[in-house]
């Protein structure tokens, strides 16, 4: 048994939803936390974009009791269409894919879809409230505006690190801290970049998403109520280029040639914006009295909306390690590589079942084609694969393992 620390601090590097939740998370471990980012709220809060979000995200939610607040700002959908466009095969997922407990649960949805700023905006409003928090937005910031602002150890003062039992880096793929701590990256870009649009559509249910296999690369529609949706559209960088320059009513002749026949689109309600798409994955996730946490450790392809979900479950170790030292029954020395050992199984096979899923479905070979086809049939006629194939997505490829 090692002996509780009466008093355990926390430094977390970044204020984006990963850092902000990590803060919350250790909070309610009990520990001190002080959090900085070098960009103030508003810039924080601008970022135009929706996040889909699974059961293990919930979970983390509802632990650390911020479920019922952003539950406002949740769209749930209560179906996914699975739709591989080159071969014209569908698989519907429902409410009875996600198993007895998770349909019967009030209020029950095969995930949810939230906007950035009502999201970011509660997280940001809970830690300026928090009294084990320290929130310090603005630190490190540039006077330059071309140049892009960082935070690494080198803008916090010497008794903010040397108080600081644990630092967690949740500074994004460009981590001025994991740079500083010499921690290398296995790294490649994908030939697709991703553009996102908000837009107005007609012949879905508010209540449906949809993952649509593109031989360009994967498309999400996903609801976020009263006919609108947000579009998350993989292709070739040059082709997303060119959507982004388009005036509103091209687009929209465009992704009506993208989308399938039943999904007409009305309006483009925001400026499409485009931008590249990588794997990313540190060598380590940590090192000394630093964690990785989020895109400062691992990024994904968004196919199937895995980025933050991923990134989050990265939040929920942090949460019960944190909660092991602060009980006395581990010591915070050991909180670091033991953080490290227990995310590289979802890490590994999350990034490797994303990396497979852009290269099958991209993919027109026709040996390929006979393959989806037939695992595409398989899904759609058996439950049992449904579901596991649900739970892997919703709650993690190492949480299936365990089923």
């Amino acid at each position: 048994m090692v002996p509780s620390n009466p008093v355990l601090r926390a430094q977390v590097n970044g204020a984006g939803p990963t850092g902000a939740l990590a803060a919350l998370a250790l909070a309610d471990a009990g520990w001190q936390v002080s959090i900085s980012d070098p960009l103030l709220a508003a810039s924080l809060l601008e970022r135009n974009r929706a996040y889909a979000f699974t059961h293990s995200s919930q979970r983390l939610l509802a632990q650390l009791g911020l479920w019922e607040e952003l539950r406002a700002a949740m769209v749930p959908f209560r179906s996914l269409q699975l739709l591989d466009l080159a071969i014209d095969q569908q698989v519907p997922f429902g409410l009875a894919d996600l198993g007895r407990r998770l349909a019967a649960a009030p209020g029950a949805a095969v995930g949810w879809v939230a906007l950035h700023r009502p999201l970011l905006g509660v997280l940001l409003e809970r830690l300026a409230a928090h009294p084990a928090i320290s929130l310090k937005l603005g630190v490190g910031a540039t006077a330059d505006p071309a140049r892009p602002a960082d935070l690494s150890s080198a803008d916090l003062s010497p008794a903010d690190l040397n108080a600081a039992d644990l630092i967690v880096a949740a500074d994004g793929p460009h981590s001025p801290s994991r740079d500083a701590l010499g921690i290398g990256v296995v790294q490649w870009p994908y030939r697709q970049s991703c553009l996102t649009a908000l837009v107005q559509l007609r012949g879905s249910a508010d209540d449906q998403a949809w993952e649509l296999l593109r031989p360009e690369g994967p498309f999400a529609v996903l609801p976020l109520g009263a006919g609108q949706f947000q579009l998350v559209w993989s292709a070739p960088a040059p082709r997303c280029r060119q959507l982004e320059s388009l005036g509103d009513a091209a687009f929209l002749d465009a992704l009506a040639g993208a989308l399938p026949d039943q999904l007409q689109p009305d309006a483009l309600l925001d400026d499409p914006r485009a931008f590249p798409v990588s794997l990313l994955l540190a060598r380590r996730l940590h090192r000394g009295r630093t964690v990785l946490v989020g895109e400062s450790g691992h990024r994904c392809h968004p196919v199937g909306g895995q980025g933050l979900n991923l990134c989050w479950r990265d939040v929920a170790q942090l949460h019960r390690l944190a909660r092991r030292v602060r009980a006395g029954r581990m010591a915070v020395e050991r909180l670091p590589a033991a953080y490290g050992r227990r995310r590289w199984p979802d890490l590994l096979l999350t990034l490797v079942a994303t990396d497979l899923l852009v290269r099958v479905f991209s993919n027109r070979a026709p040996l390929l084609l006979a393959l989806r086809r037939f695992a595409l049939l398989l899904l759609a006629r058996l439950a049992p694969l449904r579901q596991l194939s649900l739970a892997a997505m919703t709650q993690g490829p190492c949480q299936l393992l365990r089923r």
